[in-house]
């Protein structure tokens, strides 16, 4: 790809688009966005693929810290707060009515709790918890030390339980 092969680059594009996409859209909760930032960080990485070293990451890690900056980016310009964009629908076509419900309420639930996490720390979940990103991936597409990374994950999950705790405490009042 660094040469200039259109096929290695479809070839990365199609391996590594999902994951960039899931990563955008779960940070903001908006597909329009996702699509626009998926597409925006492998624009950025015909341009800066020159700079990937892979001594300080993954490729996977570097196009998460492209997307990241991105969206931060695209968030201060505009003066919003990452993640204030709304949830996403999770259609399913199953016939249990009332299971597919319950688990897009479910969903629903997880996700405004991980929408209101601070960035920091929403960042490390999506990267971790959601995008199954290594410590190591996580820490070189945050630009931190992999012990940061620990601890933010450590005290994101704490406050997501919190939030999910209280989410189910007010459902059976």
């Amino acid at each position: 790809m660094l040469r200039g092969d259109e096929e290695a680059f479809a070839a990365l594009y199609r391996r590594r688009q999902p994951a960039v996409y899931r990563f955008a859209l779960q940070m903001t909760g908006s597909v329009a966005i996702a699509e626009d930032v998926t597409q925006e960080t492998f624009l950025a990485l015909m341009r800066v693929a020159k700079r990937y070293d892979a001594t300080r990451g993954t490729v996977g890690a570097f196009l998460y810290g492209i997307a990241r900056n991105l969206l931060l980016r695209r968030f201060s310009d505009s003066g919003r707060e990452l993640g204030s964009e709304g949830v996403v629908e999770d259609v399913s076509g199953s016939d249990d009515l009332l299971g597919d419900l319950t688990r897009r309420e479910t969903i629903d639930q997880v996700r405004r709790a991980v929408l209101s996490l601070p960035g920091a720390f929403r960042e490390v979940v999506v990267l971790c918890d959601l995008g199954e990103a290594s410590y190591e991936e996580a820490a070189a597409a945050l630009d931190c030390p992999v012990g940061t990374v620990r601890s933010r994950l450590s005290r994101a999950r704490a406050m997501l339980a919190q939030k999910l705790a209280a989410v189910r405490g007010a459902c059976h009042v």
